[in-house]
């Protein structure tokens, strides 16, 4: 018998992936406007403090979930990734196999990463 470490399917690892570029990639670009002075230091500090929190949030509700406990409403998963936890969401929804199969729950977190993202560029830019 082989003895062999059960691993996630490839398309799970590849979705982990993918989300961590997406968040890597929006945290450089936020580095570079902080860099021409588009925006100040302290939302990169923000961004980051809300997305561990956010993070952090979802690991809790899947724990919950899996022992069928108190749940975190969905609401407040919205809330947070509008406040700026998006990527932390997004890193967290992959990485934990949390709330990616329902189809009402991603379009409007999809929708809350839309919001925030046009309220930074209209900020930065305006």
């Amino acid at each position: 018998m082989l003895n062999r470490k059960a691993s996630a399917p490839r398309h799970v690892k590849g979705t982990v992936g993918r989300s961590l570029v997406i968040t890597l990639t929006f945290f450089a670009l936020l580095a570079a406007a902080l860099v021409i002075e588009k925006l100040p230091m302290w939302l990169l500090f923000i961004y980051l403090a809300v997305s561990v929190v956010t993070c952090l949030t979802y690991a809790v509700d899947k724990s919950a979930a899996q022992k069928n406990a108190q749940r975190i409403s969905e609401n407040t998963l919205h809330v947070l990734s509008l406040l700026g936890g998006w990527p932390g969401a997004m890193v967290a929804q992959q990485w934990l196999r949390h709330k990616t199969q329902k189809r009402a729950f991603r379009r409007v977190f999809w929708m809350t990463v839309l919001i925030n993202l046009a309220a930074l560029v209209s900020w930065a830019w305006a």
